[in-house]
């Protein structure tokens, strides 16, 4: 006799394992290494850290940008927050100010705009009304500074706010753990 009950759909089936794959690693905190390179884009090596220089990623937020290893686990540690726009944000405008091509400089500026500070934009930012027409009108004429005030304010809000949760974060503290804990070996 055909059974009345029929399994869903293969890419719901899918789907509901992925929700349910993402529950159980939350829950139980997951192997570190394995979530990192799961929750960001690119694998994060994580063989060359050492514990003072994760230390120092508590002084500053300047200090965890400015190292390699540090932007890595920070964007994987957003990336799990589903917050990870801000400092992708960042990352673009430091690569854009890099730019001397005014032809490309337009071009970029234009797709910038489109992507992280038009209203309703796929990764829109945060940031006020009048910052978001100041830069409308720069990118007109676009500067290798157009962005600056946006980006100061995405800074502040990762400052103020990112941060302090990565520092307090388990993926932080473990991974300061476990370097500490391989330099007494």
């Amino acid at each position: 006799m055909p059974s009345l009950v029929t399994s869903p759909p293969r890419e719901l089936q899918h789907s509901n394992m992925e929700t349910e794959t993402k529950k159980r690693g939350k829950a139980r905190g997951g192997n570190l290494k394995c979530r990192l390179r799961r929750d960001s884009s690119k694998a994060v090596n994580t063989e060359g850290l050492c514990f003072e220089e994760m230390s120092q990623w508590s002084q500053s937020l300047e200090r965890l940008l400015s190292s390699k290893y540090g932007m890595k686990i920070f964007q994987a540690f957003l990336k799990s927050e589903f917050s990870d726009e801000n400092i992708d944000f960042w990352m673009v405008c430091e690569d854009y100010k890099k730019i001397k091509s005014s032809f490309r400089m337009s071009s970029r500026a234009k797709k910038i705009f489109k992507r992280y500070i038009e209203v309703k934009a796929a990764r829109e930012i945060n940031i006020d009304h009048k910052t978001r027409d100041l830069i409308r009108r720069n990118i007109e004429a676009p500067t290798t500074v157009c962005f600056d005030d946006a980006q100061k304010i995405v800074y502040g809000l990762m400052e103020r706010d990112s941060y302090p949760r990565f520092l307090r974060s388990d993926i932080y503290r473990a991974l300061l753990d476990s370097t500490s804990e391989s330099e007494k070996l």
